[in-house]
């Protein structure tokens, strides 16, 4: 909620839990199929059938009619191609596009935002098309199997063709999905032995890679560039055993009087599994000196930054310099509610990318233990505190007891849910404000320098280590 006098008005959350038409049907559809892909499409079985038959019904109104009809068809017999399963892959990920997209206007109606067009389609990149080929082989061999009959022999077959996609920068992004798929899956096997499959995450991958596989679909995006002053709103830190990422949420004040729009800023680097919590911020701190400003509630000015049209920085750090102080509630309160929010490449269409930037106050809070909601109007929002991060202050004690918030709007498990970037609450009758980044450019917090400091001791370690390895 933003105050109408500053601009702005209510957040309606009455929009965001009322059903979505549609939604439903076009989700069982992309589970139906998703389910052919437990057992196999080598000998498909009466079930699978059903599923894909469901997949080109779902679709049967669309220019992927004829050719989705014809790789059920022919996947219903065994007897699917390459090509038949390209088809069944478009179908399943146009499906979800069309999902988000339903969910991102719901999104926009409720906050009032208004949202640019589609990004042109992206750049040819270097063409390669026996490892795209390869790729696509083992894909496919995978769909046929199914997740309940992967072995390592089955997964291991990606090897060959990661180790010749990586020297080639075009391929990188390929690459890196399809050796993280195939360790997942290769930490899975036997399949026959899984007690809990992740259907919709398998498929998803599966899906994407296959799409992927089609010269031209993974080229750089269209980039132009943006003068002006950028104001963060939050840090949203992502953290895995081997890599770890931060990704920065801004409002761009562009020099040329513009309107404000939405952009994003990220950071990935690999990570050991022994540094943890805050002492991440040592390994993704010296990549992107943003962080440090978000940290430390300061502007930055821009100069001829390259953005992409789905509102990515290209961050480079020579065309950034620090600006003034800026805090994010006031940027939330005051900019937020009149930013373009970019649209997102026909590939990236998917529920699970849905992240709006969004700001509300004047709630009131539901906590049964670390599970929080908000209630306005009568209407309830999922808190998503599990996404709140080790590497810093916020809690979701410190969400539970706020009364403003700076969020990411998200769907998960079938709702609308808010990821807290940053809440203010009261402590000692003083109005407080906590962000999850604020360790991001170093801290004085106990917690957070203990975390450092061993993050630093590891780090040498490892680097001392791998010396060792390199002269002998």
């Amino acid at each position: 909620m933003v105050p109408a006098d500053q601009g702005g008005g209510l957040m309606r959350i009455d929009l965001l839990t009322e059903p979505v038409d549609g939604l439903d049907e076009t989700l069982a559809a992309v589970d139906a199929f998703d389910r052919t892909l437990l057992g196999g499409l080598l000998r498909p079985q009466p079930a699978q059938s059903a599923g894909l038959t469901a997949l080109a019904d779902a679709v049967a109104a669309s220019p992927l009619a004829a050719r989705v009809a014809e790789a059920a068809e022919k996947a219903a017999a065994g007897a699917a191609s390459e090509d038949h399963f390209l088809a069944l892959a478009a179908a399943r990920t146009a499906l979800l596009g069309a999902a988000h997209d339903a969910l991102a206007e719901r999104a926009d109606e409720a906050t009032g935002r208004t949202r640019t067009g589609t990004p042109a389609p992206a750049a040819a990149g270097e063409q390669t098309p026996n490892l795209l080929a390869a790729a696509r082989s083992w894909l496919c061999d995978l769909a046929r199997t199914g997740w309940q009959g992967l072995d390592h022999d089955v997964v291991a077959g990606s090897a060959q063709v990661v180790s010749a996609m990586l020297p080639h920068l075009a391929l990188r992004r390929l690459a890196t999905l399809l050796d993280g798929f195939a360790a997942e899956l290769a930490a899975s096997c036997p399949g026959a032995s899984l007690e809990r499959v992740p259907v919709r995450r398998w498929a998803d991958l599966w899906a994407r890679g296959m799409l992927l596989t089609v010269p031209g679909a993974a080229g750089a995006p269209a980039t132009d560039t943006v003068t002006g002053r950028l104001l963060p709103l939050g840090v949203d830190v992502q953290e895995h055993a081997t890599a770890a990422q931060a990704q920065v949420h801004a409002v761009l004040e562009p020099a040329d009087g513009s309107a404000p729009r939405l952009v994003r800023a990220s950071v990935s680097v690999p990570k050991p599994d022994t540094v943890i919590g805050a002492g991440v911020w040592q390994l993704l701190r010296p990549h992107l000196a943003l962080l440090a400003a978000a940290g430390e509630g300061r502007s930055m000015d821009l100069t001829d930054m390259p953005v992409t049209a789905e509102g990515d920085l290209i961050w480079q750090e020579e065309r950034a310099r620090a600006g003034q102080s800026a805090d994010p509630f006031a940027t939330a309160r005051v900019a937020l509610p009149t930013a373009l929010a970019p649209s997102a490449a026909p590939l990236d269409r998917h529920p699970v990318r849905l992240a709006h930037p969004v700001f509300l106050e004047g709630y009131g809070t539901e906590q049964d233990g670390d599970t929080v909601a908000f209630t306005l109007a009568g209407h309830r929002l999922a808190v998503d505190t599990d996404r709140v991060p080790a590497a810093g202050p916020l809690t979701p004690q410190a969400v539970a007891a706020s009364t403003a918030c700076i969020g990411l709007l998200r769907w998960d498990a079938g709702q609308y849910v808010l990821q807290p970037l940053a809440v203010e609450t009261t402590v000692r009758k003083k109005t407080v404000a906590v962000h999850a980044g604020a360790w991001a450019g170093g801290t004085t917090d106990k917690a957070g320098v203990k975390a450092e400091k061993a993050a630093t001791d590891a780090v040498a370690v490892l680097r001392e280590r791998a010396g060792r390895l390199l002269r002998t």
